[in-house]
């Protein structure tokens, strides 16, 4: 598969200079691995491997939008209702990282933008409770509880923050599979698992 033909990416978006912004892609017959520096900045070295890439589709583990209130009616100032189905953090909680994914959004328009919550996929969809645990070690042989034919290499998934991506990703073959589930309200925002 040539780099023009990657029709999406699953992307975990970490802090700024964390080093633990991390995407995925499938190329050829399998998946492959990249994750930002430590020190250096994700968004710059995010917007160049997206151009590099060039997905038709993007699936992010962040905020794309604020809840309903900010911009027309509502009356929730946390949470959008997408967040409360999925039982996921508040956007406002996390405002540095939520105001940066949707100015990456606005940045790069000429890719669809989704946004999913690789934790909702792992312990609701695929019933990794007791595995997907972040607070212990990752262990790559998480892999074998997971259903797939996608050859992954294990040692480019070697921490939370690149199977966050991988969830990220795998919700995009969901959606172009048409087994996904939507959350949320599309006036507001939605989140694809």
């Amino acid at each position: 598969m040539k780099l023009a033909e990657i029709k999406w990416v699953g992307i975990d978006y970490g802090a700024k200079l964390s080093g633990n912004t991390a995407v995925v892609w499938q190329e050829n017959a399998g998946l492959h691995c990249a994750q930002s520096l430590k020190g250096k900045d994700s968004d710059i070295w995010l917007k160049e491997l997206l151009l590099r890439l060039n997905p038709e589709r993007i699936f992010i583990d962040a905020p794309l939008s604020l809840p309903s209130v900010y911009s027309t009616e509502g009356q929730d100032y946390f949470y959008r209702q997408c967040d409360r189905e999925c039982k996921a953090m508040s956007p406002m909680f996390i405002g540095g990282l939520t105001a940066r994914a949707i100015k990456l959004k606005d940045e790069l328009t000429k890719y669809q933008w989704f946004e999913t919550y690789p934790g909702y996929l792992a312990r609701q969809v695929l019933g990794l409770k007791e595995a997907y645990q972040k607070k212990k070690a990752f262990d790559s042989n998480i892999f074998n509880q997971i259903d797939g034919n996608i050859k992954v290499l294990a040692h480019e998934f070697n921490n939370w923050h690149r199977f966050d991506a991988y969830l990220a990703w795998l919700s995009g073959l969901r959606f172009n599979c048409d087994k996904h589930l939507t959350m949320g309200d599309p006036k507001e925002g939605l989140i694809i698992v």
